[in-house]
């Protein structure tokens, strides 16, 4: 069974909504590299759109109805919309759910130091990568410095074009000998994935000088200066431009991200390369579902969370009991809430767990089994189970829910594919799929299919970004089961 490319019939009005959706999409992800600055710009753009917080609701003590859009906002970093449909809760949901992390390089807590007459941060990489894809890259920063006090400093440094960049040093080819002979795995080793911030030492003029003198630490002052000059000129320069000093780098949450907007790729300009496609490519178009989907039977929710690329632990991630919670509130809010009732609704609810798949490259056609992959411009794929070798660690979606999801997608004409991630033995992956079907509602993993996932520039094509949205409001739309 060989799946059409969508390109091939699209007429001219389609061709222009795809690259309109395309074009919004590539500033989401140009302006937004980390999860706080996802949750941001949802929270803005649903707001916009007429979504009310829920906290804000429940403090007016009002009920929720038929056609109301609520949201709530866990910790900056994760956020879930429902919009109210015509059967209660009790019913179930249906349920898009996608992550807003991305792997990326993390600044350590007490990360600034001075070696050789080069000033670095030191970093701890964040989700699966290959490290020597991170060298000799530009390299942003974007994050929160929050001071004692509870003042937040926002950075995003290296995007505009008047902004410094940094980067991860590597061996010179000429030196290299030793080093090219190790495995991909430990030619470049975590802890060398340090960022150079600067060169240039502190120059202590007279003034200086006499300002030291009349401080108290005028002498540990200038000790420290003639010991580190570079790392006291990076300090001074974090004082003055971006008021934080080196302990505020305690409480402090930093990334570090490929530097540039995402760009149409080709001659045809039929693809997109970016950082972050992994999961926002399902994240965008989950959000403008919700928002383009008109009035629906089950109501809709949409989940956009934290932490998926480390096992979706900790207080945003999937296995937090923050989706639960807000269930329970709506509930609430809508026919009254009971335990048994929640059991029911999570229960009865449809979900798909919306992740990239591996897309086929022809360049590592060994890792493949190509009857079972994922094809560029073929269409949102679907995966009926993920997880490694075995299908280990794996959620593994019933017939009976794809047969319903079969029915409702060509209906909506939506073109998809169905895949795998790669050959069996060749590794595997997971998602939040198996976390939300715990509650026993039906769930499958369906997403966009990706060239060099987990890389600093990922590839998808505009086709299948553009089915990604046709069938996540098709889904949003369907009565359930």
């Amino acid at each position: 069974m060989e799946r059409k490319n969508a390109w091939e019939s699209y007429d001219k009005k389609t061709m222009k909504q795809v690259d309109k959706f395309a074009s919004e999409y590539i500033d989401f992800i140009s302006e937004c590299k980390t999860e706080r600055e996802c949750t941001d710009y949802i929270v803005n753009t649903i707001e916009a759109a007429g979504y009310r917080e829920l906290q804000e609701v429940i403090r007016e003590g009002k009920k929720l109805k038929t056609g109301d859009k609520v949201y709530s906002v866990q910790m900056n970093k994760s956020v879930v919309m429902f919009k109210i449909g015509k059967k209660p809760i009790s019913a179930g949901l249906n349920i898009l759910g996608a992550h807003i992390d991305s792997p990326r390089l993390d600044i350590k807590q007490n990360p600034l130091y001075e070696d050789g007459g080069v000033a670095y941060l030191d970093t701890h990489y964040y989700g699966g990568v290959k490290k020597y894809q991170w060298v000799t890259i530009p390299l942003a920063l974007h994050g929160v410095v929050v001071k004692k006090d509870g003042t937040t400093i926002e950075l995003n440094i290296g995007e505009n074009d008047d902004d410094p960049v940094f980067f991860v040093s590597d061996l010179l080819i000429h030196l290299a000998a030793d080093q090219m002979e190790k495995k991909a795995s430990k030619v470049i080793e975590g802890e060398a994935l340090d960022i150079i911030i600067g060169s240039k030492p502190l120059v202590i003029t007279d003034k200086d000088k006499d300002k030291d003198k009349e401080e108290k630490s005028a002498k540990k002052s200038k000790e420290e200066k003639s010991k580190d000059p570079v790392k006291s000129g990076i300090l001074k320069i974090l004082k003055e431009e971006y008021d934080f000093e080196e302990e505020d780098f305690l409480s402090a949450e930093i990334e570090v991200v490929p530097a540039g907007r995402a760009r149409e790729c080709g001659f045809d300009k039929s693809l997109i390369l970016g950082y972050g496609h992994d999961d926002r490519v399902c994240a965008y178009p989950s959000m403008r579902a919700m928002l383009d989907t008109g009035d629906v039977e089950k109501s809709a929710c949409c989940i956009l969370v934290d932490k998926e690329e480390i096992g979706s632990v900790g207080a945003t991630g999937m296995e937090s009991r923050f989706f639960e919670n807000a269930v329970s509130e709506v509930m609430d809010l809508t026919e009254g809430f009971s335990e048994l009732k929640l059991k029911r609704a999570l229960a009865a609810s449809c979900m798909l767990s919306s992740d990239v798949s591996a897309a086929f490259d022809p360049s590592y056609a060994d890792a493949f089994d190509k009857k079972n992959a994922a094809f560029l411009g073929r269409g949102l794929v679907f995966n009926k189970f993920t997880g490694s070798r075995g299908k280990s660690g794996s959620n593994d979606a019933n017939a009976e829910y794809i047969a319903y999801l079969r029915e409702i997608l060509d209906t909506g004409k939506v073109f998809y594919q169905t895949a795998e991630l790669g050959k069996v033995d060749k590794g595997g992956g997971g998602t939040i799929a198996y976390i939300l079907a715990l509650y026993g509602m039906n769930v499958i993993d369906s997403g966009v299919a990706v060239l060099n996932m987990h890389a600093p520039w990922e590839a998808i094509s505009k086709a299948d970004l553009y089915e990604s949205l046709k069938g996540y409001m098709a889904f949003l739309e369907g009565k359930g089961m």
